[in-house]
């Protein structure tokens, strides 16, 4: 498969044949449309797409970060972004049928918890799909995947450290003297604590 950059909403040539095909696409199907409507369909984009010239398919690739506090966080994400690009699935795929073309719509999620945790057989099931076959890779992408946000969240913790142990005004005004005498251990193991809710 390849990865394709998408192009910002309206850098194409043929940006009125579009519109048409947006809206026969929505006279097909009988969904109510107005122009504002054509004009938010063109401007959602998923992140990335990828192709199978071969087998002739193209991936909506969707990638999300949510807060993984309640039980089927992943599920609810995966849900959002379904319904996100489903009317644009539709579209493709009718474009294809249309014109005969052969070519198959279908969309990949990946979401990761805000503070880096996934599901871990489903995400390594999609990089399979998407052509990593190496059990190695896909291992490799899923570390990385899941130590960026955890990388993020120890470089605020560090600036905070900082913040709050410098003799600046600024940090002196807005924090409270007594948590000032902290110590970046207490950081990370509250920081920790609270992660773990």
């Amino acid at each position: 498969m390849e990865l394709y950059e998408i192009l910002p909403p309206g850098s194409g040539k043929n940006r009125a044949k579009l519109r048409k095909d947006i809206e026969e696409y929505h006279t097909a199907y009988a969904i109510d449309f107005d122009d504002a409507d054509i004009d938010t369909f063109i401007a959602r984009r998923p992140d990335g797409l990828a192709f199978d010239k071969e087998e002739k398919l193209c991936v909506l690739l969707e990638y999300t970060r949510a807060m993984d506090t309640i039980e089927d966080w992943a599920e609810k994400k995966e849900q959002e972004n379904n319904d996100r690009y489903s009317s644009l699935l539709g579209f493709i795929n009718h474009l294809s049928h249309r014109e005969k073309s052969g070519w198959k719509a279908s969309q990949t999620n990946f979401t990761t918890g805000v503070p880096g945790s996934l599901h871990t057989n489903q995400f390594l099931t999609r990089l399979e799909s998407l052509g990593v076959k190496n059990r190695n890779k896909r291992e490799a992408i899923r570390n990385r995947t899941v130590q960026k946000p955890l990388s993020m969240s120890d470089m605020i913790l560090m600036f905070f450290f900082i913040a709050l142990n410098s003799k600046t005004d600024w940090t002196l005004k807005t924090y409270p003297q007594k948590s000032s005498t902290r110590t970046w251990k207490d950081l990370i193991y509250t920081s920790n604590l609270q992660g773990c809710n």
